[in-house]
C-alpha cells in the first residue's frame, strides 16, 4: 500500500496535537480554581465590532471546545462581546448540565453597547446588578467564578461600583472580583473601600508597558494579571528587531508564540489570553506554554 506524504504529514500533525498542552503554562489560584496560566480570550468568537454572531458560529463552538482539549482551563469574556454572545457561545459549547467543570468563566459587566465598536462605560449599581443578574442566566450558572468591572465609570461615584462588586460576593453570586484598565491608585482605593481585588485586566505587551508599575503591584500583591492584546510585540518584531532576532534561535515559533512565552516568564501572576477565532490561531497560541527562553533572550526583550 502507498501512504502519500501529505498523509503521512498531516498524521503526525494530529498526533502532535493531541498530545498539546498548555499545562506547561504553570498555574494560579484564580476563580476559586487552580487554572493553566495561559488561558483564552473569548471576545473574538464574534461579528465585526464585536458585534452579533460570529460568520462561522460552528468554528467558534469548535474553538472553546478545543481550548478545553488543550488543557485551557480559564476562559475571558464579557456580557458586552456580542452583546451576549460570546457569553451565550461558551455555554452552547462547554457547559455539561451542571457547570464548567476545571475550566473558570471569568466575565466583565459595566459596558453598555449601542453598535459595533461602540463602547460606553456604565457603573450605575442598578446596572451592575442587571449585568450580573443575565450573565448568570446566559452562563447557566448561580454563581460566576470572576467578575470583573470592565470599567469604572468617571460619570458615577466610584464608591457605588466598589459597593457593587462587595455585594456580589457577599451575597455569594461571585467567588471573586476583579477590575479593568486601572492604575494602582484605584486598585488601591478598591481594597480600601473593602473590596478584596483578584484581578486586574490591562493592555500589556512586548510592544505596550504602560501598565508596568500595575504590575509589578499585583506581582507583590499577588493579583491575578490578565493583560489583553497579548501577542503585539510593536516594533520589537520588526525585520532585524530583538524579537525577529530571537525568534531566529527557535525554528517553527512565531513572534507571537515568542511573546507569549515572555509574558509568562515575566511574572507568576501573569494570566495571559490571546484570543481567535480560528482553530488552527488557537493551537498555535497555545504552543507557546512550552516554549522556554534562555536568560539571554528574556533579557534582550526586557
Amino acid at each position: 500500500m502507498v501512504v502519500s506524504v501529505g498523509i503521512v504529514w498531516e498524521a503526525l500533525i494530529d498526533v502532535e496535537e493531541c498530545n498539546m498542552s498548555v499545562a506547561a503554562s504553570g498555574t494560579i489560584e484564580l476563580g476559586g480554581k487552580r487554572v493553566h496560566r495561559l488561558g483564552y480570550g473569548a471576545m473574538r468568537i464574534t461579528g465585526p465590532g464585536i458585534w452579533g454572531p460570529p460568520a462561522d458560529h460552528d468554528e467558534a463552538v469548535r474553538v472553546l471546545r478545543r481550548s478545553a482539549e488543550l488543557g485551557v482551563t480559564f476562559i475571558d469574556t464579557a456580557d458586552s462581546y456580542g452583546p451576549e454572545v460570546s457569553e451565550n457561545l461558551i455555554r452552547e459549547a462547554l457547559h455539561d448540565g451542571k457547570g464548567y467543570g476545571d475550566v473558570a468563566v471569568a466575565t466583565k459587566g459595566g459596558f453598555a453597547r449601542t453598535g459595533p465598536g461602540v463602547w460606553v462605560a456604565l457603573g450605575r449599581a442598578e446596572y451592575l446588578r442587571q449585568c450580573m443578574q443575565l450573565s448568570l442566566r446566559r452562563l447557566g450558572v448561580e454563581q460566576i467564578d470572576l467578575w470583573q468591572l470592565h470599567r469604572i465609570d468617571p460619570n458615577t461615584p466610584r464608591e457605588e461600583q466598589f459597593e457593587v462588586l462587595r455585594w456580589f460576593l457577599d451575597e455569594g453570586l461571585a467567588k471573586q472580583v476583579g477590575l479593568s484598565e486601572v492604575t494602582v491608585d484605584d486598585v488601591k482605593q478598591a481594597q480600601e473601600f473593602g473590596v478584596p481585588v483578584a484581578s486586574v485586566q490591562n493592555r500589556y505587551n512586548l510592544g505596550d508597558r504602560r501598565a508596568e508599575e500595575l504590575l509589578d503591584y499585583c506581582t507583590e500583591q499577588g493579583i491575578a494579571f490578565i493583560p489583553w492584546a497579548p501577542v503585539d510585540a510593536g516594533a520589537l518584531a520588526r525585520p532585524g528587531g530583538p524579537l525577529d532576532k530571537v525568534a531566529a534561535a527557535h525554528p517553527g515559533k512565531t513572534t507571537g508564540q515568542l511573546a507569549l512565552a515572555w509574558l509568562l516568564r515575566r511574572s507568576p501572576v501573569m494570566v495571559p489570553i490571546p484570543g481567535t477565532s480560528s482553530v488552527a490561531h488557537l493551537v498555535e497560541n497555545c504552543a507557546a506554554a512550552d516554549i522556554e527562553l534562555t536568560d539571554e533572550e528574556y533579557e534582550a526583550l526586557v
